[in-house]
C-alpha cells in the first residue's frame, strides 16, 4: 500500500502538538529576558550610588578587615560597638570586600543579584500556579516597583530580608503541592536566617503561612500540625544559633549591642527592632526615650518616621510613590482568583497559594501603616512579593474568565482604581514627566469603554484576538507607566544615605519641599521637634553647634563624603591606633571611617543614644593611645546627660578644638592641648 501524507492543517496553520513547544520556546526566551532585563536594570552605571547607606557600608567595611566584626556585625574594626540590627545582610558584602576591596560595586552587586533571584523566585511560583504569562507578569511587576529597584541598588538588609521570605513562599506552595515535611523544614530554616537579617520583620510572613497550611495542606490536620512544628523548630536553629552565641560570648570581648541600653540580643530583638517599632517606645535610637525626640505625623521631621499612622499610609506623600500604585489591584484581583476556584477541593493549590499571598500582603501592609515607631518607606519593599504574585496570578485569571459578568465588572473596577491611584501619585510630582498622569488617564478611560464594549461587541467589528492584546497592552501600561517612570528615574540618579527613596522625590523629606531632586531637606541651622539636644558642654546646643550637628546628620543622611582637608588630617598615623578617631553616632562616623578605611569609633551607637562606651572607658583608650582624634558635631541625637555627652563634654573641657571646612575636631593624643 501506498502511505497516505496527512493533509496540511488548515489556513497554513503549524501542526497542532508543535504549538506548545513553540509556546514553551517562546516563554523561555521571555524569561531569560526578564533576567537578563532586571540584571541590566539594577546594575546599570551602580557606581553612581557610592556606598549607598554609609551605615551599613561601614560595618561591610570592618568586617573586611576583623572577623571578629563580621560575626557580630560591628560598626568599625575595632569592635566597639555593632549595628543596630543582626549581621547576616553584612556577611555577603562583606566578603566581597574582602576579596574586591572596597568599592561600590564590592557592597552594592550582591544586593542587585539578590533583586535578580527574588524575580526569578516570583516567576517561577506564579508560573507553577497560573502559567508563564503569570509569571512573567509577576517578575516585571516586581522588577518595576521602584522601591524594588531602590533597594535591590542598595545595601541596607532588607535586599536579603525580601529573597529568604521568597524561598521561603517557594517551600511553602511546595508543601501546600505535596505536604512533604522538608519543605516545612526549609521555610522554617530561612525565615530562621530572615530573622538575622532584619529580626521580628522576618516573622510577618509567619501567620500567613500557619493559616493557609493549617486550612489547605495535604496530610490529615494532626500531620500539618507536626509540619508547622517542625518547621518553626527549624526557624529557632536557623536564628537561634548566633543569638545562642552573642548571648553567651564573654561581653567584655565582643562589642557592644547597639539599639540596647543593656548590651543585650534579646533585648535589641524584643525592644529596639520589635515592640519598639510598633509601639514607639524605643530605648535608644532615633526613636529616643521618655526624654528623646521623637517628631511625628506629617511635618518634614516626622518624615524621618514615616509620616502619619493609618490605614491610607501607604498611598501618602511618603509612600505611595514607593509600593502603593497596585496594592488595591493586587488586593482585588486575588481576590477575584480566590472566588473563581468556587468549589474546588480543599487542597486546591491555586487557592491555597492565593489566599497566601493575599494574607501575606493584608497582614504587613495594615502592620506597617499601623507601625508608631520608627517606619521608613523603604520598609515596603516586603509588600512588594505579594502584590507581584496577586497582580500575576489573578490579572491572568481574571483575564481569562472575563466573560463573566461579574469578573468584568472587578476588571473595570480595578483599571479604575488603578488609573485613578496612578493620576493621584504623578500629580504630586507635576513637575517629573507631567504628561504621564494624562496618558495614564486617558489610556484608563480607554481601557474601561473597552472592557465595556467587548461585552457586547466582540467579534462584531474587529478581530476579536487583535482587540484583546490591545486591551492587555492598555491595562499593562496603566498599571506600570508610573512605577516604570519612578523606577528609571531611581537608576539614573544617585541614589546615597539613610533616607533614600525611590523616584523623583529622592528623600522623604523631599515631600516637603526640602530639596526636591537633590542632597537637601535637612535643616541646616534648627532643632527639628522635640527637646533641645546637648552640646559639647552637656547643657543645651549653642547656634554654632546646632549648625554643626545639622550638617553632620545631613551629611549622614545623604552620604556626603567628609571634607578631604579633615580626612587627610585624621590619616596620619591612624594605622598605628586602634581607632583613628571616635565621633558622636555612627552616623557621623561612617563617613569618616569608609574615607580613611581605618576604624572610627562612633560613641554611642546609631545616633548616639547608646550606653557604649562609657566616658571611664573612653578616657582609658585615650590614655592607652587607641584614639587619635575625637570629631565634635555628630550628636544630634544624644541624651543630655548620657554618656555620648558626657564624653563630648570631656573632651571639648580637655582638649582644644580646631575647625577645618566648618568640622571641629580634637587632637586627643597631643598633651598640650590639655
Amino acid at each position: 500500500m501506498t502511505a497516505v501524507a496527512p493533509a496540511p492543517p488548515a489556513n497554513n496553520e503549524p501542526p497542532a502538538e508543535s504549538a506548545p513547544v513553540a509556546d514553551g520556546v517562546v516563554h523561555r526566551i521571555a524569561f531569560v529576558a526578564l533576567l537578563v532585563g532586571t540584571a541590566v536594570l539594577y546594575l546599570w552605571n551602580l557606581g553612581m550610588n557610592r556606598y549607598a547607606n554609609d551605615f551599613y557600608a561601614a560595618a561591610e567595611q570592618a568586617g573586611s578587615q576583623s572577623w571578629k566584626a563580621w560575626f557580630f556585625g560591628a560598626s568599625d574594626a575595632g569592635n566597639s560597638i555593632t549595628v543596630d540590627k543582626p549581621p547576616v545582610s553584612l556577611w555577603i558584602s562583606g566578603i566581597a570586600v574582602r576579596v574586591f576591596g572596597l568599592n561600590s560595586w564590592s557592597i552594592l552587586v550582591p544586593q542587585a543579584l539578590m533583586g535578580v533571584a527574588s524575580v526569578a523566585l516570583v516567576y517561577l511560583i506564579a508560573r507553577r500556579i497560573a502559567g508563564p504569562n503569570a509569571g512573567l507578569l509577576a517578575g516585571v511587576v516586581l522588577a518595576l516597583t521602584p522601591v524594588a529597584a531602590l533597594m535591590f541598588r542598595f545595601n541596607n538588609p532588607d535586599a536579603l530580608l525580601v529573597l529568604l521570605l521568597l524561598g521561603a513562599a517557594w517551600a511553602t506552595i511546595a508543601i501546600l503541592d505535596d505536604g512533604r515535611v522538608r519543605w516545612a523544614v526549609l521555610a522554617g530554616g530561612l525565615i530562621g536566617i530572615a530573622f538575622l537579617t532584619k529580626q521580628l520583620q522576618a516573622l510577618l510572613i509567619v501567620p500567613a503561612i500557619g493559616v493557609v497550611y493549617l486550612a489547605f495542606g495535604p496530610p490529615a490536620w494532626k500531620t500539618r500540625i507536626v509540619h508547622l512544628l517542625a518547621a518553626a523548630a527549624a526557624m529557632i536553629v536557623g536564628a537561634g544559633w548566633w543569638v545562642l552565641a552573642v548571648s553567651l560570648w564573654p561581653k567584655d570581648s565582643r562589642p557592644y549591642i547597639g539599639g540596647t541600653e543593656h548590651n543585650s540580643i534579646i533585648e535589641l530583638t524584643i525592644g529596639y527592632n520589635g515592640l519598639g517599632r510598633l509601639t514607639g517606645n524605643e530605648s535608644s535610637g532615633l526613636g529616643g526615650g521618655a526624654d528623646g525626640p521623637r517628631p511625628s505625623g506629617d511635618g518634614p521631621m516626622g518624615a524621618l518616621f514615616g509620616g502619619q499612622t493609618g490605614i491610607l499610609r501607604m498611598f501618602s506623600n511618603l509612600v505611595g510613590g514607593q509600593v502603593g500604585w497596585l496594592i488595591p489591584a493586587a488586593l482585588i484581583l486575588g481576590v477575584v482568583a480566590i472566588a473563581l476556584r468556587g468549589r474546588s477541593p480543599r487542597i486546591d493549590l491555586e487557592r491555597s497559594t492565593v489566599v497566601f499571598a493575599w494574607l501575606w500582603l493584608l497582614s504587613n501592609g495594615v502592620l506597617m501603616s499601623y507601625m508608631a515607631g520608627i517606619f521608613h518607606p523603604y520598609y515596603t519593599l516586603a509588600l512588594v512579593p505579594p502584590i507581584a504574585l496577586l497582580v500575576g496570578i489573578g490579572g491572568v485569571r481574571s483575564w481569562q474568565a472575563r466573560e463573566t459578568l461579574w469578573v468584568r465588572g472587578a476588571l473595570i473596577v480595578t483599571a479604575a482604581i488603578t488609573g485613578y491611584l496612578a493620576w493621584v501619585i504623578l500629580d504630586r510630582t507635576s513637575d517629573f514627566q507631567g504628561w504621564l498622569r494624562w496618558v495614564v488617564v486617558a489610556l484608563t478611560v480607554l481601557l474601561v469603554l473597552a472592557l465595556v464594549a467587548e461585552k457586547f461587541t466582540a467579534g462584531t467589528f474587529t478581530n476579536g484576538r487583535i482587540t484583546s492584546r490591545a486591551m492587555v497592552a492598555i491595562a499593562v501600561i496603566v498599571g506600570l507607566a508610573g512605577p516604570t517612570a519612578y523606577t528609571i528615574n531611581t537608576v539614573a540618579t544617585s541614589r546615597t544615605g539613610g533616607l533614600a527613596a525611590a523616584g523623583p522625590q529622592r528623600s522623604p523629606l523631599d515631600a516637603f519641599g526640602g530639596g526636591r531632586g537633590g542632597r537637601g531637606g535637612m535643616p541646616g541651622s534648627s532643632v527639628p521637634g522635640g527637646s533641645m539636644p546637648a552640646g559639647a558642654t552637656g547643657s543645651p546646643m549653642t547656634p554654632a553647634e546646632m549648625k554643626a550637628a545639622a550638617t553632620a546628620l545631613r551629611r549622614s543622611f545623604t552620604g556626603e563624603p567628609p571634607p578631604r582637608a579633615v580626612t587627610e588630617l585624621l590619616a596620619r598615623g591612624a594605622q598605628n591606633r586602634r581607632w583613628a578617631a571616635a565621633a558622636v553616632s555612627a552616623l557621623a562616623a561612617s563617613g569618616y571611617q569608609l574615607a580613611l578605611e581605618r576604624p572610627v569609633m562612633p560613641v554611642g551607637g546609631f545616633s548616639g543614644g547608646d550606653p557604649s562606651p562609657t566616658l571611664a572607658q573612653f578616657q582609658r583608650y585615650v590614655a592607652q593611645g587607641d584614639i587619635g582624634w575625637f570629631i565634635g558635631g555628630g550628636g544630634f541625637m544624644m541624651r543630655g546627660n548620657g554618656t555620648a555627652a558626657q564624653i563630648a563634654a570631656w573632651v571639648a573641657k580637655n582638649y582644644r578644638a580646631q575647625t577645618i571646612d566648618g568640622v571641629t575636631i580634637y587632637n586627643l593624643q597631643d598633651s598640650s592641648t590639655r
